[in-house]
């Protein structure tokens, strides 16, 4: 039975509406693409795929494990509760509560993108605002742009955070006011007064702001799975309950947990100091998994959203995502190269650093394949498409991004395990005190149990441990921001100290990450200063990376280019120009073809040993003779040799890979006796060198600036990025050095051994608390001595672990 085939607009400007006939969208005026599609998209039935949308793990359909469903894109829980299962909604996972992570995947980028176009001429989009090139209007988007759903919840979170914030501090200084007796609150208000104030403000933390931690907290009772949403929920929830039975029927009570006034002390300020700093460490996690996904966003961005097929003779703009394989594209001057391919018609300058991470644009003409992503220059030309969607470099690099971001375990696994037993042992010894008391305990027996019972829940309630690492962490990520090294999260301190592997780029980490000029040399009648001059004054009128650096060059020497006529630039070869009625040029071993010079054996020489050494070579030439030799290089930063062998120093082995060609690569590992290196990397082959040295039991650092350093900086244990580098680079990695030299990673080494000293100090504050408390608590002193711990004595405990903890933190500002 036929069907008529329905067709929805891929912006779903209309929400589902369909149309009969293909077309246009009457509000974006994108093309519309058939339903069935759309549907299948929905549904998660993709080839490669099980009736649930997870797609089979075989290496020819890898890259659709990523494929939206219904839209969204994909989710999973960043604890991986259930392994690598993925969700099709966002929400929260159904083991631990936590909130799922979105996987970017281009196409979802795709309709996230803002699209500008003109109001007069809806045919004209482009991926950035400007002036219509027909009218002159001002471009204006097609939609507005949507918030991410990692946004939402960061933004969400956020609002709990502060409003916590907003009403623990005055719980907590009413709490504290005995110990502060300069405010006088007695005086102003009766204690009774007083503990309704601290239960008004603290109940919106518990049931609004907190309230998350409890479900998670339930969730992972009833799964019989204990973690620290459960030691978190059992504290916070004896502490709260405590407190209301003590304030509203504190008859119940013994007489030892009683003032003078027949008060029972409440543990308001616990509950809602403890919900309020699990918060801060939530909007941490939320912040950093936001950067990472916006730099997998910055990544997709890269392309344009529409690219310009050549059809019939005729040149059509249309959505990147309808370019097919064998489509002929014209790429104008500027542009960015929409999809992988070949150039069938013309020659480029093509600035390939996002991929390769070298600054020298590279010379294309026909046969030269080109990168989608990567910039054209000042030349127009026509390619065949190749690989296009996900089959393209730069969507293997977002699926390396987003692989590696999920398979890094998170920082709460230790918690987890430590509160899972944890949690075991003060639930046995609350039960047994209940029990104990209820059978030998003095009468009221069950008042005891009941109240003993709760109060090992309460001093097992984890302050001080909450306290522990986010202060130390907290005062010492400031101390590593005074020394130009910010760090994005606990777990890169954690680790830093521990690599023993550091993998650099070479462009802009061991190097400038700039050419300049570094030799010049007369072969001639002209003197040295004579040849750069007349060289630059050829380039002056170049836009050429190169030309800059021998033009900044010979101005930096006093050297002032002269004025020529006729500059001429041959793409691929260099320039040329007239001076003096000669003719003159400036470029590579092609030029000499065009001039007719033949360079004897004495001038080859000297070419070859600069190249051998890095150096990129340009031959000046007057008429048909070569009268000079200029050279550019990238130069060795004068911090790296330093830093470099102080690492190795202390155990750290030092790799270099380089999208930079053997020779280059061959000198700089030379000159700074690097213990191994790799050239003509690209970005895949970073990543994977990444995981065999992770395989093999090292802790890895990777340091780099680029983005075709970002899939390894993401799946390293730390990665760093140069503070002078691409912001993609720096979103990607943990650590970003503000100064952008290899330095800063020997201060981040030092600091983190002395931020993680200062944690494993004050968790043994922590813990020596607990375990001195909580047999105290259960009444084990009772029988020798008739005593049970008083709810002030357990504040004054509790108050003194926790000023420890902030005071051992604190001693790390002086450091």
């Amino acid at each position: 039975m036929n069907t008529v085939e329905k067709y929805v607009c891929p912006m779903h400007c209309e929400g589902d509406k369909t149309y009969n006939q293909p077309g246009d969208c009457p509000v974006c005026n994108m093309h519309l693409v058939p339903q069935e599609k759309e549907g299948m998209e929905k549904q998660g039935q993709h080839p490669g795929c099980c009736s649930h949308g997870h797609a089979h793990h075989h290496d020819t359909h890898q890259h659709e494990k990523t494929t939206p469903a219904k839209g969204k894109g994909q989710y999973y829980c960043p604890m991986h509760c259930e392994g690598d299962k993925m969700y099709h909604e966002p929400g929260s996972c159904p083991v631990c509560g936590m909130d799922l992570k979105k996987i970017e995947s281009r196409q979802a980028s795709s309709r996230e993108q803002t699209i500008y176009t003109c109001p007069m001429h809806p045919e004209v989009k482009q991926d950035h605002p400007g002036n219509c090139p027909k009218c002159g209007m001002d471009l204006v988007p097609l939609k507005v742009e949507m918030i991410s759903d990692e946004e939402k919840a960061y933004k969400k979170m956020a609002r709990k955070f502060w409003l916590a914030v907003g009403l623990s501090l005055p719980v907590f200084i009413i709490a504290m006011s005995a110990m502060l007796p300069f405010l006088r609150l007695h005086e102003l208000a009766s204690a009774k007064v007083w503990n309704w104030i601290e239960f008004i403000l603290a109940t919106p933390v518990v049931f609004y702001a907190g309230w998350d931690f409890f479900k998670r907290g339930w969730s992972s009772i009833r799964l019989r799975n204990p973690n620290m949403w459960t030691l978190i929920s059992i504290g916070v929830g004896a502490a709260y309950i405590f407190s209301v039975l003590a304030m509203l029927i504190p008859g119940i009570f013994p007489a030892q947990f009683k003032d003078a006034d027949g008060n029972v002390h409440v543990y308001f300020e616990a509950a809602a100091v403890i919900l309020t700093l699990v918060l801060l460490g939530q909007v941490l996690e939320l912040r950093a998994h936001n950067k990472t996904n916006s730099a997998i966003k910055a990544l997709l961005g890269l392309v344009p959203p529409v690219a310009r097929v050549i059809r019939n003779g005729e040149e059509l703009e249309i959505p990147l995502e309808e370019v097919m394989v064998g489509d002929t594209l014209k790429v104008k001057p500027g542009e960015k190269v929409p999809v992988d391919g070949t150039i069938t018609e013309g020659n480029a300058v093509i600035d390939e650093s996002m991929i390769t991470g070298e600054p020298i644009p590279a010379d294309k003409s026909e046969g030269s394949k080109v990168t989608g992503g990567t910039i054209n220059g000042k030349t127009a030309f026509e390619m065949k498409a190749e690989k296009v969607g996900a089959d393209t470099l730069l969507s293997q690099i977002v699926e390396m991004v987003n692989e590696a971001g999920r398979s890094r375990a998170p920082i709460q696994k230790l918690a987890d395990v430590v509160a899972k037993y944890f949690v075991q042992i003060v639930t046995g010894v609350a039960i047994v005190t209940f029990a104990v008391w209820s059978i030998w305990g003095p009468e009221p027996a069950y008042v005891y149990a009941f109240v003993n019972a709760i109060a090992v829940l309460i001093v097992a309630c984890p302050c001080a441990l909450g306290l522990a690492t986010p202060m130390s962490i907290m005062v010492g990520s400031g101390r590593m921001a005074q020394s130009g090294v910010l760090v994005k999260d606990a777990r890169a301190i954690e680790e830093m100290n521990k690599v023993n592997i550091l993998i650099v780029d070479k462009t802009g980490t061991i190097t400038e990450g700039k050419p300049s000029l570094r030799n010049y040399r007369s072969l001639g009648k002209m003197s040295d200063e004579e040849v750069l001059r007349l060289a630059a004054s050829i380039d002056a009128n170049s836009e050429h990376p190169i030309a800059d650096a021998i033009v900044k060059g010979a101005k930096e020497k006093n050297i002032q280019p002269e004025k020529l006529e006729n500059f001429e630039s041959l793409t691929g070869k260099g320039v040329q120009a007239i001076f003096k009625k000669q003719k003159v040029g400036l470029g590579n071993h092609r030029l000499l073809d065009d001039f007719g010079a033949f360079p004897d054996e004495a001038v080859k020489k000297v070419a070859e040993n600069w190249q051998s050494t890095g150096q990129t070579v340009m031959y000046l030439l007057v008429e048909n003779k070569v009268e000079g030799l200029i050279s550019v290089a990238d130069s060795i930063k004068k911090s790296s040799g330093k830093a470099i062998h102080s690492l190795q120093k202390a155990g750290v082995k030092v790799y270099m890979l380089t999208g930079d060609n053997q020779y280059t690569a061959k000198a700089v590992a030379e000159e700074l006796h690097l213990d191994g290196f790799e050239a003509d990397c690209l970005p895949e082959d970073k990543y994977k060198k990444v995981r065999e040295f992770q395989e093999l039991g090292h802790i890895v650092a990777m340091a780099g600036d680029g983005i075709n350093d970002a899939p390894a900086l993401t799946q390293a244990n730390i990665g760093i990025a140069m503070g002078t580098g691409t912001d993609i680079a720096m979103q990607s990695a943990e650590i970003t050095l503000v100064k952008g030299d290899l330095n800063g990673i020997l201060r981040a080494r030092e600091l983190s051994h002395k931020v993680m000293r200062n944690i494993k100090q004050n968790l043994f504050f922590a813990f020596v608390y607990n375990a001195l408390g909580v047999p105290i608590a259960a009444g084990i002193l009772f029988p020798f001595f008739g005593l049970l711990l008083s709810p002030m004595i357990a504040a004054a405990a509790m108050s003194f672990s926790s000023v420890s903890v902030i005071s051992n933190a604190l001693r790390l500002r002086k450091r």
